[in-house]
This record gives C-alpha cells, structure tokens and sequence, in this order.
C-alpha cells in the first residue's frame, strides 16, 4: 500500500501543474457532465459520440476543473498503475508488480500533455483491459464478462479485445451484456451517435498516405518507449506461454490502426501488455531503466515550465493552450454578462465549463452541425455527414441561446456560423457583442 500511495504522490504533484489548464480533450467530457448534473439526459438531451462512462468519469467528480481534476486524475492513474501490476505481480512476483505499476504511471505522465493529461476513452481502458485479461486468464468468466462489458460503455475498441478476455462460459456472455442494458432508455439515440457516428469517422481518416503515417508515428512511439517495448521483446523471446501475449498484443495493435489516424492516445491500447511484458525484463535488466531518460527528458522540461509559471502567478507562454486561453478570454466576457443559455460553435467545449453558461441546445460542438469532423475543420471544409448536419440545422433554429459563441470562423471563415443560409434569417436575432482573436460572440437581440 505504501508504495502505491508515493506512486500517488509523485504523480499528483506533476499533474497540479497543470492545474490552471483545461484541455478541449477534457472540456467535452466535463461540459456533458455539468448537463447531465442539470438533469438532461446523455444521448436523448446532449448528443454525445462517445461512449456513456466516459463523461460518467468526470460526473463523478462534480464536472470539477482545476485542483479536483488533477487530483481525480491522479486517482485514476495509480488505479490503472495498480492494474497493470496486479497482473504482473499475479504472473510473477512483487517485484514485477511495482516495476509494471511504475512505467505505467510514468508513460501515463511523461507524454504528450494534452493526451496524458486527459482521462480519455483510451487511457479509461488501460485499467479495466488489464482487469479483464487477468480475469479471463484465471477463468473467472463473470468477472472477465462484465470488465469486458463496462469496457465497452468507456471505449468502442473495446471489441477488439475481446477475444483476448474470453472465457467461454455462459457467465461471460451474461456479464459481457448486462452493463450494455443500462442504456436500453436511450438505444436509439446510443446506437447513432456512439456507433453509427463513429463507424462514419472512422472510415474517414483526413491522412493522404496511412501507412506511412502510421508507420513513422508508430515509430515514435516505439522510440519514447523504448525501455518498454525492447523490455516486451526480451521477455517474449523468454516466455514460454508467447501465443496469448502475442494475441493480446496483435488485437491491442488492431484498434491502434481502426480509423487510420495514428492519434497519440490511440496507443494507449497498447500500453497495458507492453509494460507488463516489460516489468519482467526491467526486474532482470535494471541498465534498461536507462531508456526512460528518452521521454523524461523530452516532457519533463514542461512540469517545470508551468510550475514555474504556477510560483511566479503568471500566464503559460505555451503555443499548445493558445486557444485555451483565448477560450479563457471568451468565458470571462460571458460571466461579467447575464444571459444564461449558450451556443458554442466549433469543437471549444470548455467554454461551456469556464463560462458556467447552460447548452441552450443539445449540441456542444458544431461537428454535427456543420458535418466537417473536428480533426480538420479548421483547415477544411468538407462534411463527411451533409444530410445530418442540414437536419441538425433545422433543430438548431428552434432555440433560443441567449449567447453564440462562434469559435471555428476566425480560423476557417468558410464554416463560420454566418455561412449557412439556412441559419440566416436566425441569424438576424443576434449582433455582435464581443471578439477575441479566436472567437465571435454574439447576443440575442431583445424583441
């Protein structure tokens, strides 16, 4: 317990640095649960395309920012660290649980801020795929079912591995269900934002060459993780059980291509049976530890940075939050004003969240207004889904926001909101209150 509790420590005192930062990542996740903490329901009142435990996560902390988000944060942290390790330490002994637990928090840390600092649907599965592995590799089939059924309500790749927490019992099958029928009420509505709405994304990758791109990103990571992935090989190479691990590690690699975008956080998937896997060679190799410095001395600069700026009470100089605090700038002007209903439009979420301003819609973002997905609507305009955005439109026109936020147009003046003709004339009911540089704000005109 002790060493899981300094695990803790180390971990929240980096993650309080970024304490005064709410990344868009999160901010989405955070405005569905100050919704839902209004009384609206996910899905049927807020269209939402991710599964339901993941903005559950963040109700569970009172869609809290700034020190409770850090520190929920590092709660989870050391629980998906004391997973992996369980495995590890069930597989071989105490020492390969405290060396698996430690790289997990450490790569959960020292990576690319704005994936390792958000408590996402990838890293949400690093915990419970670690859980339902070791359950189906013991041949608890209730238990491997229903880890492998609440992993699918955090993160639709769960599918994918599947067949690595397979116990075939009826027990599985049962517990692999159950949590699936919590969302009987909304199924509907589930079913097209969660899945439909994902498949579209998925089969629309904005990157020209896939494979290269995917093999040069994979690449990298290989080489910030290289003490855990040479670590994995050299276990391997050992173990004499090889078939399951390379099944585990094969499906983990499937869900990192789905959708050909080669996102960072994507390979969080990958992470739990890696370090794992590479616990064992680190007990017998310590010299491999060595490794380590690669991505601590990549990312470790910034903790020092911000702390710095935390001591100092000054703002981040950071080009990453640059429309952080532009959004920042947005939500001030918007709790200095009465009015309390708002639009956000183009994917800046965390204005909802820093404004205190209630969603006068359904919609939080404007990719299923406008149909262009976030991951390149401001440099394109393309809808990868038209005809659903038309008829989100047409719904869109029977609220009433007392304010619009438009925080897409000043980076891609084609997807302004005031270039939809058919918002026009709903348009004519609004006038300019207030412009940062990247945002347009907008107040409904008294009749």
């Amino acid at each position: 317990m002790s060493f899981y509790l300094v695990l803790f420590a180390c971990v929240l005192a980096l993650r309080l640095c970024h304490s005064g930062i709410v990344w868009v990542e999160e901010g989405y996740p955070l405005a569905a649960a100050r919704e839902m903490l209004a009384g609206k329901l996910l899905y049927r009142d807020i269209w939402f395309d991710k599964p339901p435990l993941f903005p559950g996560w963040y109700l569970l902390t009172g869609a809290a920012t700034g020190v409770p988000l850090r520190i929920a944060g590092a709660v989870f942290v050391t629980f998906s660290a004391w997973s992996a390790g369980r495995l590890a330490g069930t597989l071989w002994s105490k020492k390969e649980e405290r060396v698996a637990a430690a790289l997990t928090a450490f790569f959960l840390t020292f990576g690319i801020p704005a994936s390792v600092m958000v408590i996402g649907p990838d890293l949400m599965l690093i915990a419970i795929q670690a859980a339902a592995v070791a359950a189906a590799w013991r041949g608890q089939a209730l238990a491997a079912g229903l880890l492998s059924g609440f992993g699918l309500l955090i993160n639709g790749k769960m599918l994918f591995l599947l067949p690595v927490a397979f116990v075939p019992r009826p027990l599985y099958f049962a517990g692999l269900v159950a949590p699936q029928l919590t969302l009987l009420p909304v199924a509907s509505e589930y079913w097209q934002q969660v899945w439909a709405w994902g498949a579209m994304y998925s089969r629309d990758t904005y990157i020209a060459d896939a494979w290269s791109e995917g093999l040069r990103r994979t690449a990298n990571w290989a080489g910030f993780h290289a003490a855990a992935v040479l670590g994995a090989v050299l276990t391997l190479r050992a173990e004499s059980s090889k078939r399951r691990w390379l099944l585990w590690l094969g499906l983990a690699a499937l869900a990192v291509v789905a959708g050909f975008r080669f996102a960072p956080r994507y390979y969080f998937l990958l992470l739990p049976p890696v370090v794992i896997l590479a616990a064992r060679a680190l007990v017998q190799r310590p010299l491999l530890a060595l490794l380590l410095l690669i991505p601590l001395i990549r990312f470790g600069p910034r903790y020092l940075e911000l702390a710095r700026d935390h001591i100092q009470n000054r703002p981040h100089e950071w080009a990453d939050l640059a429309m952080e605090q532009d959004s920042r700038a947005a939500a001030a002007f918007l709790r200095q004003n009465s009015g309390e209903t708002l639009l956000v439009w183009g994917y800046r979420p965390e204005i909802y969240v820093l404004s205190g301003k209630t969603a006068a819609t359904r919609f939080l973002d404007s990719q299923p207004l406008t149909g262009v997905l976030a991951d390149r609507h401001l440099t394109q305009t393309t809808p990868t889904a038209p005809n659903l955005a038309a008829e989100n439109r047409r719904r869109l026109v029977r609220s009433q926001p007392d304010w619009i936020v438009d925080g897409l147009g000043p980076y891609n003046q084609k997807l302004a909101i005031t270039q939809y003709n058919d918002l026009s004339d709903w348009l004519t009911n609004y006038k300019t209150a207030h412009q940062t540089q990247g945002a347009t704000i907008y107040r409904r005109v008294t009749p």
